[in-house]
């Protein structure tokens, strides 16, 4: 088995998992309130798009509505959360960069949690800017392999000037420019798919030994079980 393919079984595992984590609709929560704030307290999810891409990722992980409803609730008003969006900089062991996504009221308390976890599972924080230029902020799209053909998919990648289409045996996951998420309802007028949302795509990857992924998948599961972690971006090839 190739590293490329191992990695991507332990991502698909990683998320069945997730969808069973007791702190998973806290994390869906945050990210609803901080889409609000972020919004200028615009709770509409047909006027704001980061909303919007909140709860078609909380609907399709079940979370209830009363839960969304909540969420959105504490991003207006003037007893709103202080919640922000901050993205920490990282290696893991063997060279891999990290992006770590987090949503926190405390800043300074998150900083110290990450960099411990990093420390003792063998990796280390970086100073802003020295991992984030090998990414690209995108929009990643994702669709069911049973209920789009490939055809469809070419037609789709042309209109949504994709960066680079991936398959797999689930299905196809599209990357595109991140000014288009807001659009995609009229670019791709009912077509059905199953997850959109904003990704981090590694522009310069690393590629390492079979052996040695299931100690980054480690690290990087350990950092998102932590209460303030949303996601964590790899540049593993």
């Amino acid at each position: 088995m190739s590293g490329h393919s191992k990695w991507a079984n332990i991502k698909r595992k990683k998320e069945a998992n997730d969808k069973l984590k007791g702190n998973l609709f806290s994390k869906l929560s945050r990210m609803i309130t901080v889409a609000v704030i972020e919004g200028g307290g615009i709770t509409d999810p047909s006027l704001n798009s980061k909303l919007r891409l909140a709860m078609e990722k909380a609907q399709s992980l079940n979370m209830p509505k009363e839960n969304m409803k909540r969420a959105i609730e504490r991003g207006v008003g003037q007893r709103k959360d202080q919640l922000q969006e901050i993205i920490y900089e990282g290696f893991a062991p063997h060279g891999v960069s990290l992006l770590i996504l987090a949503t926190t009221d405390n800043p300074n308390r998150t900083f110290a949690e990450v960099k411990t976890t990093l420390e003792k599972a063998g990796g280390k924080i970086a100073q802003t800017g020295s991992v984030s230029y090998q990414f690209e902020k995108c929009g990643l799209i994702v669709f069911d392999k049973n209920k789009v053909t490939e055809e469809k998919i070419l037609e789709i990648s042309e209109k949504l000037r994709a960066s680079d289409v991936e398959e797999d045996e689930e299905g196809f996951s599209l990357y595109f420019p991140y000014e288009l998420i807001g659009k995609i309802s009229h670019l791709i007028p009912g077509v059905a798919y199953k997850r959109l949302e904003i990704d981090f795509k590694p522009k310069i990857k690393t590629m390492i030994v079979d052996e040695k992924i299931e100690e980054i998948a480690r690290v990087v599961d350990l950092l998102e079980s932590l209460d303030d972690v949303q996601k964590v971006f790899t540049n593993l090839q």
